[in-house]
C-alpha cells in the first residue's frame, strides 16, 4: 500500500510539473509572438510614411523610420530598460511601494553588464526576461515611428536619430515607470490607470513631436505669406492607406502584450491574467474592443470628411481613444467613444495647422490629442473602479486588495504629466540639435528632393520622376 501511494504520489507531482513546464511555455510563447506582431507596426508605419512623402523624398522617409527601430531598441537594451527599473518611485520615495523597483532592483536585472549580464543573456532558467524586454523595446521602438512621421521632408537624418533615442529610451520611459507599473506614483498616488499605453506611449510620442515641430519649422511651400496653408500631397495614397491597417494588425500584439498572464512568476494572480496594475483582464475584452473601436473610428472619420486617409486613421484614432480602459469598457463604451474620437481628429488637425504648425500626417492630433482624449474619458466612465491591486505572496492565488480607485483627477494629473514628459524633451533636445546645425535640412535641399542628395538609391524608374523634379 505505502509503495502504491508514493508510486501516486509521485505520478501526480509529475503530472503537476508537466502542467507547470506547459503553462510557462506557452506563456513565453505568447509574449514572444507579440514582439513580431508588433513589428508589423513599423512595417506599417515604413509604409505610411513612404506614401505620405513625394517622389523626391521618399527614400529618405523609409531611412529615418529604419534607423529610428534599430537605434532605439540598442539604447532601450543599454539604459532605457534600467531606467523603467529604477524611477518608479522618482521623486517621493527610495523604497517602490510594491518593492519591485528602484536602483537596486534595476541594477540587478537590467544592467548588460556586471552582475545582471546573466539576465539579458542566454540565461536559460530565466523564461521572462528576454520576452518581456523585447515587449517592452518594441513600444519604445514604436514611440520614435509615431513621432517620425509629423517630421518627414524636412528633418535630417542624423538629427532625427538623436531625437528618436532621447523619445524611445528615456522620455517615454520614464513616462512608463511613473504611469505603467505597480510601482510608479501616479499610479499609487492618483489612481492613474492606462491599461493599453494611451497617455504613456502615443500622447508622449504626439506631444514630443510637436516640440520637435516648434524648432524644426514647416516644409518648404506649405505656408504662404499671409499664412494661409497649402496642401502638400504625398505621392501614394494606397501605400499609406495600407500602411495604416499594417499598424492595426500590429496593434493587437502591442495590446496583448499588456497582459500579464497566469504562470511561474508571470501574474499576480493564479487562476488568471492581469493588467500591469494588477486588475483582472481577459483577451476577451480584447478581441471585442479592439475590433469595434476600430470600426468606430472608421464611422465617425467617415461622417466628418470622407477622406481614405483620415478614415484609416480614424481607426487608429479610434483603438488609441480606448486603450487605457480596455479593461473596463464595455462594446457600447467603445463604440461611442472611438466614433467621437474619429470625428474630431480633422478638425483638430486644422486648428494646430491654423496655428502655422506643420503636422505631415497628422501625428499630433491622432496620437498626442486622442491619447490625452482616451485618458480623460476613462477618468469619466471609469471613476470608482478599481485600478491597482495589492498583492501579499502568501495571497499569490487570490484577487487581492483593490488599494486606489479610478478618478477623473487621477486621470486629469497623469494627463498633465503625460504631455510635459512628451513636449518639454521634444522641444529641449531639437532646440540643442537646431543649435548644432543638424536638425534642419537646408532649403534647396528641400526643393531638389532629400533622395537625390543624399540617398545613393533611386525609388522609382527615372522615367517617373527626374532628379530635378518638384514632385
Amino acid at each position: 500500500m505505502e509503495d502504491q501511494i508514493l508510486a501516486l504520489t509521485e505520478q501526480m507531482a509529475a503530472v503537476t510539473n508537466a502542467a507547470q513546464v506547459t503553462n510557462t511555455m506557452f506563456t513565453e510563447t505568447y509574449y514572444f509572438l507579440s514582439i513580431p506582431l508588433m513589428v508589423l507596426i513599423h512595417a506599417g508605419f515604413l509604409l505610411y510614411e513612404m506614401g505620405q512623402t513625394r517622389v523626391k523624398n521618399v527614400l529618405s522617409s523609409g531611412i529615418k523610420n529604419l534607423l529610428a527601430f534599430a537605434f532605439t531598441i540598442v539604447t532601450f537594451y543599454l539604459f532605457g530598460w534600467w531606467f523603467y527599473w529604477a524611477l518608479p518611485t522618482f521623486p517621493f520615495e527610495a523604497a517602490g511601494w510594491m518593492g519591485i523597483s528602484g536602483v537596486e532592483v534595476a541594477n540587478s536585472m537590467a544592467l548588460p553588464w556586471g552582475d545582471a549580464a546573466q539576465r539579458m543573456g542566454p540565461n536559460m532558467g530565466q523564461h521572462a526576461d528576454g520576452v518581456f524586454w523585447g515587449a517592452f523595446a518594441l513600444f519604445a521602438a514604436t514611440t520614435a515611428s509615431i513621432a517620425s512621421g509629423a517630421l518627414i521632408e524636412r528633418i535630417q537624418t542624423v538629427g532625427f536619430v538623436i531625437c528618436a533615442i532621447v523619445l524611445g529610451s528615456f522620455a517615454w520611459v520614464v513616462a512608463a515607470a511613473w504611469g505603467w507599473h505597480a510601482d510608479g506614483w501616479l499610479v499609487t498616488k492618483f489612481g492613474f490607470h492606462d491599461f493599453g499605453a494611451a497617455g504613456l506611449v502615443h500622447a508622449v510620442a504626439g506631444f514630443f513631436a510637436l516640440g520637435v515641430l516648434f524648432n524644426l519649422g514647416p516644409r518648404v511651400g506649405k505656408f504662404n505669406a499671409d499664412g494661409s496653408a497649402n496642401q502638400i500631397v504625398g505621392h501614394n495614397m494606397p501605400l499609406t492607406v495600407t500602411g495604416l491597417m499594417l499598424i492595426i494588425v500590429g496593434f493587437f500584439g502591442f495590446l496583448m502584450a499588456c497582459i500579464i498572464l497566469p504562470g511561474e512568476g508571470w501574474s499576480w494572480l493564479g487562476d488568471g491574467g492581469t493588467t500591469i496594475y494588477g486588475t483582472p483582464m481577459t483577451l476577451s475584452a480584447l478581441g471585442f474592443n479592439i475590433v469595434l473601436a476600430a470600426a468606430g473610428g472608421i464611422i465617425g472619420a467617415w461622417i466628418v470628411t470622407k477622406d481614405p486617409f483620415w478614415m484609416m486613421s480614424g481607426c487608429l484614432a479610434g483603438i488609441i481613444s480606448v486603450a487605457s480602459g480596455l479593461d473596463v469598457y464595455f462594446g457600447s463604451h467603445v463604440i461611442i467613444i472611438a466614433t467621437v474620437a474619429g470625428m474630431i481628429i480633422k478638425p483638430c488637425a486644422n486648428w494646430l495647422e491654423g496655428l502655422g504648425i506643420d503636422d505631415a500626417v497628422g501625428a499630433v492630433t491622432i496620437h498626442g490629442t486622442i491619447g490625452l482624449f482616451g485618458l480623460l474619458v476613462l477618468g469619466i466612465f471609469g471613476s470608482g473602479i478599481p485600478g491597482l491591486y495589492s498583492f501579499a505572496a502568501e495571497k499569490a492565488a487570490d484577487l487581492g486588495e483593490a488599494t486606489v480607485a479610478i478618478s477623473l483627477w487621477g486621470q486629469f494629473v497623469g494627463a498633465i504629466v503625460m504631455f510635459l514628459l512628451g513636449f518639454v524633451p521634444g522641444y529641449i533636445v531639437s532646440w540643442l540639435v537646431h543649435k548644432a546645425g543638424m536638425l534642419r535640412v537646408p532649403e534647396d535641399v528641400q526643393i531638389r528632393g532629400l533622395d537625390p542628395v543624399k540617398v545613393p538609391a533611386q525609388a522609382y524608374p527615372e522615367a517617373m520622376v527626374s532628379p530635378d523634379s518638384e514632385a
